[in-house]
């Protein structure tokens, strides 16, 4: 008789985060330094299960809970944030194909078999496309052709799969966005060695340019028209911020316990007194407010209202983040300004959290409208 195998705990997965951490944090400023890919640290996260731990059992995979890989992103990301933010990306594409099969009957299984099985890294270039998307699509005999440079495709130098999207002039239903997945090895797709940012400089978010891909009719897995809010991306919305924003506040944890750190070697006085509280009540805010988005993930419907909840902690966790590692800066003292110093490094990362959608006037405008009762698709 076969037995179900037992289900492992959150805590036997913060348990393999924290082991993992204590590895990659080893080659976290090498990889800072020279702008190179945590392509090793791939290599753990594939090793420890990790990459299709959020798969359903019954598709293969560990059944991992969103709070607990929240969670797994978050601990990464006091060891290394570009580790942490890339991953993320694999995570929550993984995570919205398991909502909609388990919400939807979507048939998101065979891909979620692929991963499990497979140990396919997922890339996404949804934060560069959005709504509008990028690049064009032909209509060709038995599908599309493809031309589209797409940026910020975070991983992609482990990855396998390019969960992407592109325009079609459809010539009754006009632009119509068209998505997709596409092998990274495929005929046509090239990564470019375009990443050397600010910070997050590990996270290989090179430009993935597809010149000439040939899509077929059967491979496209949405349809939706180009420049409005669709059912699709009030689910990746509600999924996926919670988890891009934990590697942030994992970044902003780090640079808080290292400047706590720094500063009791220092003598007590009332103005580092009163940076540590200001640190601590800031980095509450960043807490406090993933949580909450965390939870809408966990029990709220995909939606209008959701979707601007979600998005107003994303720019809540994103400025306290910001603020920790700035008053990080100020208690460690004139230490944190080297460039040796974690708290430098978590500096140039957390900025990152500016730039993810929506940005800041884009998610005021979203939660305007709602609350005035306006359209949001304007």
């Amino acid at each position: 008789m076969l037995v179900a195998a037992e289900k492992k705990t959150p805590q036997y997965w913060y348990d393999v985060a924290d082991r993992i951490a204590a590895q990659i944090g080893k080659t976290a400023g090498a990889h800072d330094r020279d702008g190179s890919f945590v392509g090793e640290n791939y290599a753990l996260l594939r090793e420890a299960g990790l990459i299709g731990a959020a798969v359903p059992i019954a598709l293969g995979g560990d059944g991992v809970d969103y709070r607990t890989l929240c969670g797994v992103v978050r601990r990464l990301a006091k060891a290394c944030g570009s580790t942490a933010l890339a991953f993320s990306m694999h995570c929550h594409l993984v995570a919205a194909a398991v909502w909609r099969w388990e919400k939807q009957q979507a048939p998101t299984d065979g891909l979620l078999r692929r991963v499990a099985a497979e140990n396919l890294v997922l890339v996404s270039s949804g934060g560069s496309d959005w709504l509008a998307s990028a690049g064009t699509a032909t209509l060709v005999d038995g599908g599309f052709r493809i031309d589209a440079r797409k940026i910020f495709s975070s991983g992609s130098p482990a990855g396998d799969l390019l969960m992407t999207s592109a325009v079609y002039d459809d010539p009754e239903a006009g632009a119509t966005v068209l998505h997709f997945g596409v092998s990274l090895k495929a005929a046509g797709v090239t990564i470019l060695d375009t990443w050397d940012a600010m910070g997050m400089r590990g996270t290989g978010s090179n430009d993935v340019e597809l010149n000439g891909v040939f899509l077929a009719d059967a491979a496209v897995s949405g349809r939706r028209p180009q420049g409005k809010w669709h059912p699709l991306f009030h689910i990746i919305s509600m999924i996926a911020f919670p988890l891009i924003y934990s590697a942030y506040v994992g970044v902003a944890e780090a640079a808080r316990d290292a400047a706590l750190d720094a500063a009791k070697r220092r003598p007590a006085n009332a103005s580092l007194i009163g940076l540590a509280g200001e640190m601590q009540n800031v980095f509450w805010t960043a807490e406090t407010a993933l949580d909450a988005m965390i939870a809408a993930a966990e029990m709220a419907q995909p939606g209008p209202a959701t979707t601007s909840s979600v998005m107003t902690g994303r720019t809540v966790v994103g400025r306290a983040a910001i603020r920790t590692v700035e008053l990080a800066m100020e208690a460690a003292g004139g230490g944190a300004f080297y460039k040796s110093s974690p708290i430098e490094r978590a500096f140039r990362d957390v900025q990152g959290a500016r730039f993810h959608p929506l940005q800041e006037p884009a998610q005021k405008e979203l939660s305007g409208r709602l609350a005035l009762g306006l359209d949001i698709d304007g």
